[in-house]
């Protein structure tokens, strides 16, 4: 089952931002420790990936370039108007608390070396290792996450199976169609720009100037495509 591994991982989100939601006796000391731990582990994880590119000019241009198309179309304040539409639906009050939630746990559990790569093995090879590992850490980051912001964690699950799943099902077609040298290529510029982004969050986590991190999330897309290009041409 070529969705296996992304349902997993979807419903350890969700268990794990119940019980989250669940846990009292959070100080708002203890919350803002917490999360400016979790902030520090999430600048280490992208500074580790952002190193593994191999061609800088493709991070910088996908960035530029994708952070524009972002901008234009306002990713960002998209997400957040998801988030803030689900506070409504859901008669909570919060001060935000909800878009906010939902909008740091999206971009945490979608942008990331481990959810394209396992998506990748999930449709191209039928292995879901390494997305059953990804429930795991996920479920345990949305304890915390639940915890310290709130009920809009939970509905994080959805643009994760979307995002995923897409990959998966998008990558049994891939496996005829390019070669795995290429491959290869594309997954390590990926991981340089999801590894940039990955920083952006952290930032935003220890409560640093804010970077619309979301309206980054083109230059995936470009990575992809200029890796391809520059590994036919060169």
């Amino acid at each position: 089952m070529v969705l296996f591994g992304t349902l997993v991982n979807g419903i350890a989100i969700i268990v794990g931002a119940w019980f989250g939601i669940k846990i009292k006796g959070f100080s708002p000391a203890m919350r803002d420790t917490v999360m400016k731990a979790i902030g520090l582990a999430v600048l280490v994880l992208g500074l580790t990936m952002a190193l593994e590119g191999q061609q800088f000019l493709i991070t910088i241009f996908s960035l530029a370039l994708g952070g524009v198309i972002g901008e234009r179309v306002n990713i960002e304040g998209k997400l957040n108007e998801v988030g803030n539409w689900i506070e409504r639906r859901m008669k909570r009050t919060g001060g935000g608390k909800v878009a906010e939630g939902f909008v740091a746990a999206t971009l945490l559990y979608v942008v990331g070396a481990m959810a394209i790569i396992g998506a990748l093995d999930s449709g191209m090879r039928q292995d879901h290792s390494v997305l059953l590992i990804k429930s795991v850490l996920d479920g345990f980051s949305s304890i915390v996450f639940a915890a310290t912001m709130g009920i809009g964690v939970m509905f994080s699950a959805i643009p994760v199976i979307i995002y995923q799943g897409g990959i998966a099902l998008a990558a049994t077609v891939m496996t005829k169609n390019i070669p795995q040298p290429i491959f290869d290529v594309v997954i390590m510029e990926l991981t340089a720009v999801g590894g940039v982004m990955i920083i952006g969050i952290g930032l935003n986590i220890l409560g640093l100037p804010k970077i619309r991190v979301a309206n980054l999330l083109p230059a995936l897309v470009i990575a992809v495509t200029l890796a391809i290009v520059y590994y036919i041409w060169f």
